[in-house]
């Protein structure tokens, strides 16, 4: 693959969102296993995120807190097999994807309004 630092938050963004709709359906069909794994899996890439965050930026302090929030909803939500905990995650990190999409265009648009 030759994502560029910004398209793979993307990917991991899109991630977060395949694995908290897996972890519902497995809530739905009662697999218990399968709902931890998917959560687990989200988590995963959440602290992802915030390991790779350069924390000399404000952004990155706010993010962190976003991103913190979303683990602990994540912990939650496994705890207790908890969809609406799951519906909120999902729609956290569908406005962040969102946000990044937008910010990365602007760039693009920036840097080949330029060249």
């Amino acid at each position: 693959m030759t994502a560029s630092p910004e398209e793979l938050v993307l990917m991991l963004y899109n991630g977060i969102i395949r694995f908290v709709n897996e972890a519902k359906q497995a809530i739905d069909d009662k697999n218990i296993e399968k709902a931890h794994n998917s959560i687990t899996r989200a988590q995963d890439i959440v602290l992802e995120l915030m390991s790779t965050l350069d924390m000399k930026y404000d952004i990155s302090k706010n993010l962190y807190s976003i991103y913190d929030y979303i683990s602990r909803r994540l912990i939650e939500a496994n705890l207790k097999k908890d969809k609406v905990a799951l519906d909120e995650v999902e729609s956290l990190v569908s406005d962040l994807k969102d946000t990044w999409g937008k910010a990365m265009d602007k760039v693009r648009a920036k840097v080949y309004s330029k060249g």
